[in-house]
């Protein structure tokens, strides 16, 4: 894999659905706009640092949704221990730091099956199950992981918007 490829069509959050519907829908839709944001671009591009004062990359964000993924659906909701793809206990901020130490094909498959792995997760629980994991909120609902993992997307994605036009100018998707 030289390039990522758009996601087309984009999923379409339905306007009537229920609240899971529309929650698991703007999860789906904001990481497939991640992904849009980066497609067409070269592992060099996708590793340029283009925004001064921020080791923030498309590739880098890419790899920090997996990481955020990892601990909301992995370590948060379920209570398990993780094995981290990109972060080690020695190096935090691996994600964005170590881009060279897996090809554009080993992060586009892990976070597939990162996210294939989240949803089933999602599937398995009701919006009111709190979590097994503690986080400095104390327990959460998935109702709760599901907004906030909306709004780490939606964030990012507005990272993304930054980084992508500082490379070639495209703006949208």
């Amino acid at each position: 894999m030289n390039m990522i490829e758009a996601i087309e069509p984009r999923f379409s959050v339905p306007e009537q659905g229920s609240e899971r519907e529309t929650l698991t829908g703007y999860l789906t839709f904001y990481r497939q706009t991640l992904v849009n944001k980066c497609a067409g671009l070269t592992f060099d591009q996708l590793t340029t640092r283009s925004v001064p004062a921020t080791n923030m990359t498309l590739l880098g964000l890419i790899r920090h949704a997996v990481t955020a993924e990892q601990h909301w659906f992995e370590r948060i909701m379920p209570g398990n221990k993780v094995t981290w793809k990109f972060i080690s206990r020695e190096d935090q901020d691996g994600d964005f730091d170590d881009l060279e130490s897996h090809s554009l094909a080993e992060v586009m498959a892990i976070f597939e099956g990162t996210c294939a792995a989240s949803d089933a997760e999602i599937a398995a629980r009701d919006l009111d199950d709190l979590s097994i994991g503690d986080t400095h909120h104390g327990k959460v609902s998935l109702r709760w992981v599901l907004n906030h993992m909306i709004e780490e997307y939606a964030r990012h994605c507005g990272h993304a918007d930054l980084i992508r036009q500082s490379i070639d100018g495209a703006t949208g998707y």
